[in-house]
């Protein structure tokens, strides 16, 4: 049986990775950057994306825990970035990857985790941490 997700292209509208746009996150200065260490959390409670296989939606809370160095991520902007995914097909590992990536290339924390934990599909729930440490 083909993948309905890729048969003809037309069943599903799932969208590419490629088509996310890490231009829309925005670093504002962390003021008080020479003066000490903050840890930052954020949490996205309502993160969607599509599975690659078959289509059907996935949802999440999508975690992301920061150690500023110069920069802070402005918040409306983080929020326009991860809606991109709503209709983009990527697996769980992917995805939290990828918003790593993102983030410390626009912040370039000390630091940085992103977690991402799944809703149940079939009985089985997912939990990913990917990790950046500033060297």
């Amino acid at each position: 049986m083909p993948n309905p997700s890729t048969a003809d292209g037309a069943r599903f509208d799932i969208g590419s990775a490629d088509s996310i746009d890490a231009g829309l996150l925005e670093a504002l200065p962390y003021q008080y950057a020479s003066r000490r260490d903050v840890d930052i959390t954020i949490r996205n409670p309502e993160y969607t994306s599509v599975c690659p296989m078959t289509g059907l939606p996935d949802f999440g809370c999508i975690t992301i825990t920061y150690r500023p160095d110069a920069s802070i991520v402005e918040l409306k902007s983080l929020k326009y970035y991860l809606l991109q995914f709503r209709n983009v097909g990527i697996f769980y590992e992917h995805l939290v990857n990828r918003i790593l990536d993102d983030l410390v290339a626009v912040l370039s924390p000390k630091r940085m985790q992103v977690r991402g934990e799944f809703t149940a599909r079939g009985g089985i729930t997912s939990e990913i941490t990917a990790e950046y440490r500033k060297t």
